[in-house]
């Protein structure tokens, strides 16, 4: 298989600069290492990380590329020392820690996954960030039992999809909120019991209808701010509330008492950090419970519109608008 000498990529030629800042240009094109594959890539997902960094506002773990990408799906084009559970020619998608935003990727090989029968290789790009995240968050972190209940903040964003699908999927009740009847409907159909309109309803309100009174078991949340003190008052006994984000703000004034008479755990985490090893620990759960669920229809990617490489700047834009539905994609 010829490999190129060069890559395409998408620079960005201003920090904290708006998405016409994002220019493609030529890098040479490195090779894999002990444990990696190099990937021909089909298809990378834009993610708000990606804008983060664009923005200047992106906490980047050390030796982290500075092209932005975290995830890709594509074609193994090459192998490097070590690696037997790849072939030449496989098709996968890859949690990467950066470099996605290119013709050419590598990823660690164990952090790769085989692309579910059903699900082309374009889309299968929509697959590892979100899903990877919401398992470790949902399912690791909350430990959302089998007939527990889940209320996924920004239901209509890539993980809340995501969210919505996986807990309908494994028969957990699900709820989710979403600002506009479009979203709402959209969340509905991918499997959540009710939704609620953050712009004419009060999901305090409306979880306390819909489960008694007592709250839900666990909430996914990628607001923080204002939202907190009133997900506190919707969770349940013995609830939990586990953090991905803090679009809405990162200080939040809180009633403690609450954590103390409901006995009230709050945790959270961020996945590109993480070790390979751990990342490929939750591969290897996704392939086990979720990549079946995904082959028999019950589970499928959401993706709203792809865009090629060089317009990543108007994919930035589509993201930053929240106007989408599911998943953004970039195709080189």
């Amino acid at each position: 298989m010829n490999i190129p000498s060069t890559v395409r990529v998408i620079e960005i030629t201003e920090i904290g600069g708006p998405p016409d800042s994002l220019k493609p240009a030529t890098r040479p094109l490195q090779l894999p290492q002990i444990g990696e594959v190099l990937i021909k890539v089909a298809a990378a997902g834009v993610n708000r990380a990606d804008t983060m960094q664009r923005m200047g506002k992106y906490r980047m773990p050390p030796g982290a590329p500075e092209i932005m990408g975290l995830e890709i799906s594509g074609t193994v084009v090459a192998l490097g020392l070590g690696v037997t559970e790849w072939k030449l020619g496989d098709e996968v998608c890859a949690l990467v820690s950066g470099g996605g935003y290119a013709d050419y990727c590598i990823a660690p090989a164990q952090n790769c996954m085989g692309v579910p029968k059903g699900v082309s290789l374009v889309d299968a790009a929509a697959l590892p960030e979100t899903f990877m995240t919401v398992w470790s968050n949902v399912w690791d972190r909350a430990a959302l039992s089998p007939g527990e209940s889940l209320l996924v903040q920004g239901g209509s964003s890539g993980i809340g999809v995501t969210a919505i699908q996986m807990a309908h999927a494994l028969g957990n009740k699900v709820y989710a909120t979403a600002g506009s009847a479009e979203k709402c409907a959209a969340c509905t159909r991918l499997g959540a019991d009710r939704v609620i309109n953050y712009r004419t309803e009060d999901f305090v309100e409306v979880i306390k209808e819909v489960t008694g009174g007592n709250g839900v078991d666990v909430i996914l949340d990628m607001v923080g701010g204002s939202y907190v003190d009133r997900e506190l008052k919707s969770l349940a006994t013995d609830g939990r509330l586990v953090f991905i984000a803090a679009l809405g703000g990162g200080k939040a004034q809180i009633d403690v008492g609450a954590f103390t008479y409901k006995r009230l755990t709050v945790t959270g985490s961020a996945l590109r950090p993480r070790t390979i090893e751990f990342k490929a620990q939750i591969a290897r759960n996704l392939r086990h419970r979720i990549w079946p669920l995904i082959e028999e229809g019950k589970i499928r990617p959401v993706v709203y519109k792809t865009f090629p490489l060089e317009q990543a700047g108007a994919a930035h834009a589509l993201m930053e608008s929240s106007e989408h539905i599911g998943k953004i994609l970039l195709v080189p």
